[in-house]
């Protein structure tokens, strides 16, 4: 009985491993880009600005046509009431039925209606853009912390190599010692340096955790879900530094950036905003008609040939409401705004302020622009010389660290200068990741800034 306890706890072990492992989702860079796109709570309010946009513009469109307006109504009065019939006051009960339809068009108002509908034209268009660019920042953060997970993966992995090789120079050491060809200070001090690396292993995968969960969180993944970053392999051959003209990408960037675009468009929108106030001090003009009819219970029926009122007869419902109880109108209203307590100087200066922030603005932002060119410009061309210069710094590193091994190995070396060998050769190969990474993800950065950035988020010397 106790051994069929012992064996269903294992089993019921090995299957909880089992589905926790099918639970784990790979996710590739592309992959993660369109979960961001789909989930990201910025670009779904960018979509909803779109949409009350466009909302707005078919309302302004829809100002231009005519009203129309139809009643119905009716009541029934009971009590003391005064009868026309015999010119006396007596008790009945009177029901009434009225209808009307009529309609309204304004014809002229200032231009006030052409500038709001062009304005929520431009305020429609401004949206699309700030959608796209809110697109693009989606995309570049995703890229940029994806690739903070995989640079996190790499730095990991060196960590745990520098961990099994100080575990496999404490045990030669340990030998040796046993042996009587080393001092013990020599375990003692390896012990510390696989201590030490010990550290720094537990340190990266704090790290790489961190860089997880801010992944997960720009994404909208369960934070604690379990799922794996498919870090793409590194093709130095494929890492060509491209010759860039900073002139030329400034006035690139101009021209395709969608946020630069957006804001020219708000700014032709404050100037229409500024027309609508300014139209307030004209005239309006509108044109109205209508058609009314009504029924009532106690109105006389009239006779046809002298049309004099028919005593104690009713007027029957076709002849009331269709006949004789029509009324139709037709009208025209101006009206000349004299004094409304300076609402519109107020509303025109309040716009004018509007339109100079709108220009301000702009001009931040294209001043902005080029600072960010300039930046990604100066880190690209230094990400590059960081490529050439650690691939030799790796190099000298390596053969250093193997140089002062085989010393060691002979006796002619000490712990303390072979383990300095071993953290130059550790931190060079950190730098060369880095350097790769960094430079495989600044042409990414480039894009960014230029405007160009798409969901084809392929990087160069970055493949599966």
């Amino acid at each position: 009985m106790k051994n069929l306890t012992v064996i269903a706890v294992l089993l019921s072990v090995l299957f909880a491993s089992a589905t926790m492992a099918q639970d784990v989702r790979s996710i590739t860079l592309e992959e993660a880009v369109e979960i961001a796109l789909e989930n990201n709570i910025d670009v779904r309010l960018s979509k909803n600005a779109i949409d009350r946009s466009e909302s707005e513009y078919r309302q302004n469109r829809a100002d231009f046509m005519p009203n129309l307006n139809v009643s119905v109504g009716g009541n029934r009065q009971i009590g003391r009431q005064f009868d026309q019939a015999t010119v006396t006051f007596d008790d009945f009960t009177t029901t009434n039925f009225n209808s009307s339809i009529s309609t309204s068009v304004t014809i002229f108002d200032g231009f006030r209606n052409i500038n709001e509908l062009r304005s929520s034209r431009l305020g429609m268009e401004s949206a699309e853009e700030r959608y796209q660019r809110t697109r693009e920042a989606i995309i570049f953060e995703t890229a940029a912390l994806f690739l903070d997970v995989l640079l996190s993966q790499e730095l990991l992995e060196i960590e745990r190599e520098n961990l099994e090789a100080g575990r496999q120079q404490l045990e030669q050491v340990e030998a040796q010692v046993e042996v009587g060809m080393r001092p013990i200070v020599d375990q003692y001090s390896q012990e510390s340096v696989v201590a030490n690396n010990e550290l720094s292993v537990i340190q990266s995968e704090n790290a790489l955790n961190l860089n997880k969960l801010r992944l997960a969180r720009i994404l909208q993944l369960d934070p604690l879900g379990e799922f794996d970053f498919v870090a793409p392999g590194i093709r130095e051959e494929e890492m060509e530094v491209r010759d860039y003209n900073l002139r030329e990408m400034i006035q690139m960037a101009m021209a395709n950036r969608s946020d630069v675009r957006a804001s020219e468009l708000e700014l032709r929108q404050s100037r229409h905003a500024l027309s609508v106030s300014q139209g307030a001090r004209l005239p309006q003009v509108s044109l109205s008609a209508s058609l009314s009819s009504a029924y009532r219970d106690r109105q006389v029926d009239v006779d046809p040939d002298t049309g004099a009122p028919i005593q104690g007869t009713t007027m029957p419902f076709s002849d009331q409401f269709f006949d004789a109880n029509i009324n139709r109108g037709i009208g025209f209203n101006v009206s000349i705004p004299i004094f409304n307590r300076w609402q519109t100087r107020n509303q025109i200066q309040q716009r004018q302020i509007d339109f100079r922030n709108a220009e301000l603005q702009l001009d931040d932002l294209r001043q902005e622009v080029f600072l960010e060119l300039q930046q990604a410009y100066n880190d690209y061309t230094g990400y590059a010389q960081e490529l050439e210069a650690t691939e030799r710094a790796l190099i000298a590193a390596e053969r250093a660290y193997e140089t002062e091994q085989e010393r060691y190995n002979v006796g002619s070396a000490t712990l303390i200068e072979l383990t300095n060998a071993n953290n130059e050769f550790v931190r060079a190969s950190s730098n060369r990741v880095q350097a790769m990474y960094r430079f495989a993800f600044q042409e990414k950065v480039l894009d960014f800034y230029l405007g160009r950035i798409t969901e084809d988020v392929e990087i160069e010397g970055l493949t599966y």
